[in-house]
């Protein structure tokens, strides 16, 4: 006949892990009885007056549409930038002039439709355009108003060490994430 013989080293070990396992189970019950979650919806709701804005960065320049505006006195400015724009990839709009004059680099005018497009060109930027969010704006272009300060369109790896130095696209003030889809 077959005899099992335990010690006192393995009678304690046995009795431990029962006492775990007790332990565990009833930890769990009361944490799942207790949830006081039961109605929370992940990313809760949009706030009444809100407008949904996607800050979610473009995979590619093909999907960003820039309007380039001349915001300086230098004369087809605007016609150069909207070009250099087109190189990199980006769609274009026709090239005009600005009723507004621009001292510094340029200001980028958005809506929130085109908010993580705005955060895209304005690493073209280096950080040095000035931002002009308008919730009421509709459409996902970006104007480009290009001032008497702009020298160049950054090159891609400037355009990448600036995007990393931005971080993740900012949510602007009054505006809840769109959906991702």
């Amino acid at each position: 006949m077959f005899t099992v013989v335990m010690n006192f080293a393995r009678v304690r070990a046995v009795v431990l892990a029962g006492l775990l396992a007790v332990a565990a189970a009833v930890l769990v019950t009361v944490a799942v009885v207790r949830d006081s979650q039961a109605g929370a919806v992940a990313g809760g709701g949009c706030p009444d007056g809100a407008v949904r804005a996607d800050v979610r960065l473009p995979d590619d320049n093909q999907q960003v549409t820039v309007r380039v505006y001349n915001g300086s006195r230098i004369p087809g400015l605007a016609r150069s930038v909207s070009e250099d724009f087109r190189n990199r990839r980006f769609g274009t709009g026709r090239p005009a002039e600005s009723r507004t004059k621009v001292d510094g680099v340029a200001v980028l005018r958005y809506g929130p439709d085109a908010v993580g497009r705005a955060w895209l060109v304005r690493a073209y930027f280096l950080d040095q355009a000035d931002a002009q969010y308008d919730p009421r704006r509709k459409g996902p272009v970006v104007d480009v108003v290009v001032g008497a300060g702009f020298r160049q369109l950054a090159t891609f790896t400037e355009v990448s060490q600036s995007l990393v130095a931005l971080g993740e696209p900012e949510l602007p003030p009054g505006a809840c994430p769109a959906p991702r889809t």
